[in-house]
């Protein structure tokens, strides 16, 4: 099997695909450099709430909009935050099957002293991981020795250079950013993961799908979530014009 590399911006509490993706890679890393986008999932999500999504923010400090993740703090009132952050999860999974041992991985990771954005994100994530028994290496890419200034694909080939990848693999939404001619120009294959048309129970209510792990966690044992990590598929993307100019 190829030598696999993926690479996301830190997200809290991401949706399912996040974690298939680093659990298909040989190497994920975490680009903690990236430029911070207001109203992404970045510091947000999605949980289940009266069969309808509902979303949760994890407020931040006022700062420059070019910050990067990494240059990026949660707010002051933090502790205050993740409790009543804690009561909304108390309430709208008060009957979902595992939210005892869910609860208190969330508890676990709300109460990380850390209060950098990009820090704190990745001890959230690398504690869901252990959680879940995915053993991929994770990397940060504030730690690669890029330069400040490159474009989406040059970034990603030169990091998987780094790691001797042979095959890149991003989410299926990445399909206009990335092509393959470009790719394989630089010796790297590309593919993009697509999940399944999955569901699970969710109080026998009709499906909201693309939720918080935390969802889906709190509606499947580990050894169930585990089975769903391999649910997806991996599909080639569709060339591009500007294939060989890196755009």
């Amino acid at each position: 099997m190829l030598r696999t590399i993926s690479m996301m911006q830190p997200y809290l509490f991401p949706y399912l695909g996040y974690f298939q993706l680093i659990a298909r890679s040989d190497v994920f890393v975490l680009g903690d450099d990236l430029q911070y986008v207001k109203g992404s999932w970045i510091n947000r999500n999605r949980v289940l709430a009266n069969g309808q999504p509902k979303l949760i923010t994890f407020p931040l400090r006022k700062a420059n909009q070019f910050f990067p993740i990494n240059q990026r703090w949660l707010c002051d009132e933090f502790e205050l935050e993740a409790q009543k952050l804690l009561k909304t999860l108390e309430l709208v999974y008060s009957r979902a099957p595992h939210k005892a041992e869910v609860m208190t991985l969330v508890r676990q990771i709300l109460a990380h002293p850390e209060r950098n954005l990009a820090r704190f994100i990745e001890n959230s994530i690398r504690r869901i991981c252990a959680y879940l028994q995915i053993a991929t290496p994770i990397r940060i890419g504030s730690e690669m020795g890029l330069p400040a200034r490159m474009d989406k694909q040059e970034r990603v080939v030169t990091i998987a250079h780094k790691m001797n990848a042979e095959l890149y693999v991003n989410p299926i939404g990445g399909t206009a950013l990335y092509c393959p001619a470009y790719f394989r120009s630089h010796g790297l294959a590309l593919r993009f993961l697509q999940m399944d048309d999955l569901s699970y129970p969710q109080f026998n209510q009709p499906f909201v799908p693309s939720l918080s792990i935390i969802d889906v966690l709190m509606f499947n044992s580990r050894s169930e979530a585990q089975a769903l990590l391999k649910r997806f598929s991996l599909v080639e993307g569709v060339e591009h014009s500007t294939a060989l100019q890196g755009a």
